[in-house]
């Protein structure tokens, strides 16, 4: 059989990309690793209709209404290699089988990569955070860190005091010049340059080089981020330099610069956020659609 469109990714973009071919009547295969970004989050926020679910119900469930359309497929298993095809491309999962499709939808996300601070990674998604519209307001105006991972704590540093006192751990990373330490005293924003020794306590106290203890209600971070997949690179497509790590590049129609192969989601947008995912999915769906009309 060949597809009308491979989805290489079933988290919250390539399933909203699935919806729209479905009720275009495509046939549709999602191969999917089952890895969500957000997978470490008891809850997702700031998504329409979804606030304060776990996400991992709301990603099973609308996997369960995707498959609801008879045209669509879906198998759980890595993507490991993918080429170009009579016509199409052609994709191998890591159970060596094989699959062919006319169009190919890159959801594959990003994988996060923490600063090397003891007790980081155990609080991620839980008291250690990098959006703060998805989880800054249940910190309920509590005392909030940002432990800067590069000089995008800067701006991350400018916009937390909404939500709560803010300290920005410098951590030897950088230093700010006399424009950025006057906007983070504008903004009431605390400099701590007293380097990090790690992260404890129930929430997330910073325990600091000289033993002193910062008791925080959260703490923000600026992962560097890889692709999650590499299926991109094996296809040859371009990438564009973001602020924490490279992303697909893509055309105002989310098409990449391999004719046919689109991308959506966290690989393709310097962003992570569930309400963006699901709607850049929308959006990469129906441009994959009408590219099968209109070529």
């Amino acid at each position: 059989m060949v597809y009308d469109v491979i989805i290489v990714g079933g988290s919250y973009s390539g399933i909203s990309a699935g919806l729209q071919l479905a009720r275009a009547r495509r046939k549709v295969l999602v191969i999917d690793a089952g890895l969500r970004r957000n997978r470490f989050a008891h809850n997702s926020h700031g998504f329409l209709g979804q606030d304060g679910r776990d996400p991992g119900t709301i990603a099973s469930e609308a996997r369960a209404q995707l498959l609801a359309y008879p045209t669509v497929e879906w198998l759980s298993q890595p993507a490991t290699q993918a080429k170009t095809g009579d016509g199409g491309f052609v994709i191998t999962a890591a159970n060596g089988e094989q699959f062919a499709a006319r169009r190919l939808i890159l959801a594959t996300g990003v994988v996060d990569e923490l600063p090397a601070i003891p007790g980081l990674s155990e609080r991620w998604g839980q008291r250690v955070f990098h959006c703060p519209y998805c989880h800054g307001y249940e910190l309920y105006g509590g005392p909030i860190g940002v432990l800067a991972a590069s000089p995008v704590a800067i701006h991350q540093s400018l916009m937390l005091p909404d939500w709560g006192p803010t300290t920005l751990f410098l951590n030897e990373v950088f230093e700010p010049d006399a424009e950025q330490l006057a906007k983070l005293a504008r903004r009431g924003v605390a400099v701590e340059r007293e380097p990090v020794l790690s992260v404890g306590g129930e929430q997330a106290d910073v325990t600091l080089a000289s033993g002193r203890v910062i008791k925080l209600a959260g703490l923000f971070t600026q992962p560097l981020t890889r692709m999650g997949s590499p299926l991109a690179a094996l296809l040859g497509c371009e990438f564009e330099a973001g602020p924490t790590g490279e992303f697909i590049k893509v055309d105002a129609m989310r098409e990449t610069s391999v004719p046919g192969v689109f991308a959506c989601g966290d690989a393709a947008t310097a962003a992570g956020n569930v309400a963006v995912a699901v709607g850049d999915g929308a959006r990469t769906g129906g441009a994959a659609h009408q590219s099968l009309i209109f070529r």
